[in-house]
């Protein structure tokens, strides 16, 4: 007989980088990865909020992580993504520097978030995953927004 108890609870996320980190977000918040494309600026919005895009028929705000983040911007290249989440009732797309994988994590290997990773502060965290030979940094995409930047970004 099969034994439920022997199944390892495992989640599955995106796996993508900003400057030499590799971070993650689940599956199920993302609805699409894009090649980067011409983003429409809007006037008094952060500085980490690059725009707006037309995403088959949908306008969509941008925001840069590494800008979110406070690491330094830095020139988007063949590599860079923008990867489209839900969150907050919202679709918002993120600027990362290349989306690498998906891949299953094991939710006995993420572990809390210290204080600051990579200069991030761990309100911005889900945990940590440690795999074989990678640190996965799990993002809090609740927490990447808060309600008064998403209510903003809704007006867009």
């Amino acid at each position: 007989m099969f034994d439920q108890s022997t199944v390892m609870e495992e989640i599955k996320v995106i796996v993508f980088r900003l400057k030499e980190e590799e971070y993650g977000v689940e599956v199920h918040q993302v609805r699409s990865i894009e090649r980067m494309e011409s983003i429409t600026r809007v006037p008094r919005t952060a500085d980490f909020v690059k725009g707006v895009i037309n995403l088959r028929g949908v306008v969509t705000p941008i925001v840069d992580l590494r800008g979110r983040f406070g690491l330094e911007e830095t020139p988007y290249t063949e590599s860079t993504r923008i990867i489209i989440v839900a969150t907050g009732g919202l679709e918002i797309g993120l600027i990362v520097d290349a989306a690498n994988d998906v891949i299953d994590i094991p939710v006995n290997a993420i572990a809390p978030p210290p204080e600051v990773v990579g200069g991030i502060d761990a309100v911005y965290l889900r945990g940590v995953a440690k795999l074989e030979k990678r640190l996965l940094i799990l993002l809090n995409l609740d927490n990447v927004l808060n309600k008064e930047e998403l209510s903003v970004l809704a007006k867009l």
